[in-house]
């Protein structure tokens, strides 16, 4: 089962990696990000804080992904990525590329981390604004063509209501839908 979908809280996942849908400052903001900040504690802001200092002056590139450790979660590491922001993007297909990188990125990441298991929140379609159906076809199509090559993997995606979810399953016309939890 290299896929599942689920509803729930991302902070509570037990996988290897869960993925964070930052801002580029990777300091910490609303949404998941904020809840993944406030339960993993401050060990992830000052691991944030280290790799703007050593490795990120400016910020995080949309599409790029760092990982820093998950504090009290029970994962092994939040791997934090940018999502990009709809209509901010010179054009849809760049948006498109953009958020696909972000998942791709994310998921090489964790491979190299040794992780075979990562879960994924439904990546801009928060404040960022991007349409949840599209967002939801790109990541499915992103994520499946990555496990073709790394069959060892397991993704979930975790959606906050059954809504998100039922937005995310639809569109992926079951496409994604390897087994579904709740």
């Amino acid at each position: 089962m290299p896929i599942q979908i689920k509803t729930g809280d991302i902070t509570r996942e037990g996988s290897c990696a869960i993925v964070n849908a930052a801002n580029s400052s990777c300091m910490g903001g609303g949404g998941v990000d904020g809840a993944i900040h406030r339960a993993g504690g401050p060990e992830i802001l000052e691991e944030c804080k280290r790799i703007r200092r050593e490795r990120l002056p400016g910020s995080l590139p949309t599409g790029q992904a760092v990982a820093t450790t998950a504090g009290r979660m029970p994962s092994h590491y939040v791997i934090h990525t940018v999502g990009p922001i709809w209509g901010r993007c010179s054009g849809e297909e760049v948006c498109d590329l953009l958020l696909a990188d972000a998942y791709r990125n994310s998921l090489s990441l964790a491979r190299q981390l040794g992780c075979r298991s990562v879960t994924f929140p439904a990546i801009s379609t928060g404040i960022y604004g991007f349409p949840a159906d599209r967002a939801a076809r790109i990541a499915c199509r992103t994520v499946r063509k990555f496990l073709e090559s790394h069959p060892e993997m397991e993704v979930t995606f975790i959606f906050h209501s059954e809504e998100s979810r039922r937005i995310f399953e639809e569109a992926t016309g079951g496409e994604c839908k390897a087994a579904s939890t709740a």
